[in-house]
């Protein structure tokens, strides 16, 4: 199903109908798809599964990523620019 915004202001009762039904329902804005709403069933997943967990695993300056953000949070964010 697609549904526009006024769509999903005005009759939300029948996009929820559709996402009972097992439907995804894409949210068109301007006549361009912007969004899915998938029914929970379908949208679960563990995170082990998701391709972005680990993906930093093999870098030698992440092992310890609590001293990585101290690191990071003491630079000064703007001092390149400060001339």
């Amino acid at each position: 199903m697609k549904a526009s915004i006024v769509d999903l202001r005005y009759r939300m009762k029948d996009v929820l109908k559709a996402i009972d039904r097992g439907e995804p329902v894409t949210v068109l804005y301007r006549g361009k798809e912007k969004a899915q709403i998938v029914p929970i069933q379908k949208a679960r997943m563990k995170v082990e599964d998701h391709p972005f967990c680990g993906m930093w695993k093999d870098r030698d300056d992440m092992k310890d990523p609590v001293e990585w953000v101290r690191k990071l949070r003491s630079k000064k964010r703007y001092a390149h620019l400060i001339k």
